[in-house]
């Protein structure tokens, strides 16, 4: 094209949304970005937001944005969106939020009542997996809210994501992408499609179909930015929105990780590691893979729950000399952050961390703890620090073993992005445990570029896929292994770390029998 075009990408993520404005060449051109606080929580373990906030703050984004380039809008061609996973809101006929958003951390539990009947009841008890059924009945927002607020669910038009949510306000249809929908809902990951009317899905929750969204493949038009929604953004209206995909498929396309050998990990609020393939295959049985940016294509993911909100945990609670000295000297705290870490050897001096933060369904299960082994005189908060990316480390190195077990392909490339990709030493600790060049991408805002991928392919101004991926995604810097700290890792890793959960599980299960934590 003769003159230059623009793609925009919303990104509502956990802890900021971001109205992000990229070239066709995949670089990111201006940015507007409003902190969100995370959630609040009127009960112990709630974790909720006025879903009206994030629509007033997606809004200001924009604002931000456009106050902070100096660019023809009518050069901008389309908009996508991407979202935080597993939040669910309960909308009426016109879209008004009928409760709080429930968020993806949230962690109260619907009472499991009766079993699964028929066919699918016997198969379950069958193959000993009622216990995994039990924990998705238990987990699904909508039998908590039809239990315990009826008046509510009475009232119920849709059940959407956050990311329908914020498309309806957008073009106002009901409408969502298949690759956003990561939820406790009637979806057939397999089929990438809602479930079908015998699926066992609808016997564990009252959600109907027709109070579920239409569903666009990624790449398809969702609709076009209605007036209203234009005033509020400054987004010019009538342009297309394209349907992209939740933020952790986003972010391994934005990274580039699209072959079967090249692993993505995500060092976010929750950690990940991914792979994509045009075949469905659960790493974990019964646990699916998840929707991939990519029209038909699928992300074999592993999660650690609290990955490196960790990080930020620690932080808060002992590194408030590093965030002050950070604002004094003018540097970003990760500097200082990465001087801690560099400060104590590989393996923290036998410090050894597993981030079982939150119970998970097999391993971790439901009676996991977090767990930290071998602690001396020696150590010191900086240990703990370098222990902790550690840990993380471990864990998704576990996850990497186990995809490559399940699909029979060797993963040869990581890709690393995210907030917590932004440590050198984080990266240089991943590269050591895992044995291989830890590479991060050109740009930090990998979700964004994802969705921004999406929109590029769906207005046709590439072809296909392989040909904006190509265009839009490249390797910024490279961490290599180092042979040294590569040998300790991998006899800690082996010798300790693969043993810990198995030697500790039974003293889990103790201090939950006694203290009732974790419920």
């Amino acid at each position: 094209m003769s003159e230059k075009s623009y793609l925009l990408a919303i990104d509502n993520g956990t802890q900021s949304v971001r109205a992000l404005l990229f070239d066709l060449d995949g670089n990111l051109v201006g940015k507007g970005k409003v902190p969100l606080e995370a959630y609040f929580s009127s009960q112990p373990g709630w974790a909720e937001q006025d879903p009206e906030y994030y629509w007033a703050s997606l809004g200001e984004a924009c604002q931000r944005l456009w106050a902070s380039v100096d660019i023809d809008k009518r050069l901008i061609r389309g908009v996508s969106l991407t979202t935080q996973r597993g939040t669910v809101i309960n909308v009426d006929q016109q879209g008004a939020p009928l409760r709080p958003a429930i968020l993806w951390l949230d962690q109260r539990q619907a009472e499991v009542r009766d079993r699964i009947k028929g066919p699918w009841g016997w198969l379950f008890k069958l193959i000993g997996e009622e216990a995994t059924v039990d924990y998705f009945r238990a987990q699904a927002e909508a039998n908590w809210v039809a239990q315990n607020q009826p008046e509510v669910w009475s009232r119920t038009h849709k059940v959407l994501l956050l990311s329908g949510f914020l498309t309806h306000r957008l073009c106002g249809r009901f409408v969502d992408s298949v690759a956003c929908q990561v939820a406790y809902l009637p979806f057939d990951y397999k089929r990438l499609q809602w479930a079908a009317p015998r699926d066992w899905k609808w016997q564990s929750m009252p959600v109907r179909r027709e109070q579920l969204p239409e569903l666009c493949k990624p790449g398809e038009r969702l609709g076009s930015i209605s007036a209203t929604a234009s005033r509020h953004t400054g987004i010019p209206e009538g342009l297309p929105l394209i349907a992209a995909g939740a933020d952790k498929a986003c972010e391994v396309l934005g990274a580039g990780g699209v072959e079967p050998s090249i692993a993505c990990l995500s060092y976010g609020t929750t950690a990940t590691i991914n792979t994509t393939r045009n075949k469905y295959l659960e790493t974990i049985a019964l646990i699916p893979p998840y929707p991939a940016a990519i029209p038909d294509q699928f992300n074999t993911e592993v999660m650690i729950y609290r990955g490196f909100w960790m990080v930020s945990w620690f932080k808060q609670e002992f590194g408030l000399h590093e965030m002050q000295r950070a604002g004094e000297l003018g540097v970003e705290p990760e500097d200082l952050f990465d001087e801690l870490v560099n400060s104590v050897p590989a393996g923290s001096m036998g410090l050894m961390l597993q981030p079982y933060w939150s119970p998970g369904i097999r391993e971790p299960g439901l009676d996991a703890k977090g767990s930290i082994i071998g602690f001396g005189d020696v150590h010191t908060r900086a240990h703990l620090y370098r222990a902790i990316l550690e840990g993380l480390a471990y864990a998704l190195r576990q996850g990497k073993e186990r995809i490559e077990k399940r699909s029979g392909t060797r993963i040869s490339r990581l890709r690393v992005s995210g907030g917590g990709s932004q440590s050198d030493a984080a990266m240089q600790i991943t590269a050591d445990i895992f044995g291989l060049p830890a590479e991060r991408p050109h740009v930090y805002e990998t979700s964004g570029l994802g969705a921004a991928i999406d929109c590029a392919v769906g207005l046709g101004l590439y072809p296909d896929f392989p040909s904006a991926i190509s265009a839009m995604t490249r390797v910024g810097q490279v961490f290599h292994p180092n042979p040294q700290a590569q040998g300790i890792y991998e006899r800690l890793y082996r010798e300790v770390y693969q043993e810990m959960y198995q030697q500790l599980r039974p003293l889990y299960r103790k201090i939950r029998e006694i203290t009732g934590y974790p419920a």
